[in-house]
């Protein structure tokens, strides 16, 4: 089983991004983490991270046939991006939206997720360990 981590804009500062919503791990602590639980649970883990839009966009296209699932964390891009919505959409491959932190108890703008309609479940609101938790439930529905 082969799942792709899809980090989008600004999660390559976790570790120095206002720590108190975000903590101290970089984001490469929470890729080895999602790597090491992918051996656990028998899945090999790609991750990738861009800031870009398009590129999301392009990597989420390019998934087809190559990965049996997705987990992607797209930041901001969460609220306003209809083409990272329509790409998870055309591809058809089971995608999980996770956030480390919990968007519906922050700002009313990051309340409504555009990728959510698309995904097979949300993971908010841990921290870190949203990642993981993801993880595990993306390989038990692909069971």
């Amino acid at each position: 089983m082969k799942i792709l981590l899809i980090n989008g804009a600004n999660l390559n500062l976790l570790g120095t991004r206002e720590p108190e919503k975000y903590g101290n791990l970089t984001l490469n602590d929470i890729e080895n983490a999602v790597i090491a639980k992918g051996k656990e649970l028998g899945a090999d883990i790609d991750t990738w991270q861009s800031n870009f839009e398009g590129e999301i966009v392009e990597k989420i296209q390019t998934s087809i046939g190559n990965y049996d699932g997705i987990i992607i964390n797209a930041g901001g891009y969460t609220h306003t991006s209809v083409v990272i919505r329509d790409a998870i959409a055309a591809v058809g491959i089971p995608t999980v939206e996770v956030h480390m932190t919990n968007i519906h108890s922050r700002e009313e703008f990051r309340h409504t997720s555009l990728l959510s309609g698309v995904c097979i479940g949300q993971v908010v609101g841990f921290k870190e360990l949203s990642y993981t938790l993801a993880l595990e439930g993306l390989v038990n529905y692909l069971k």
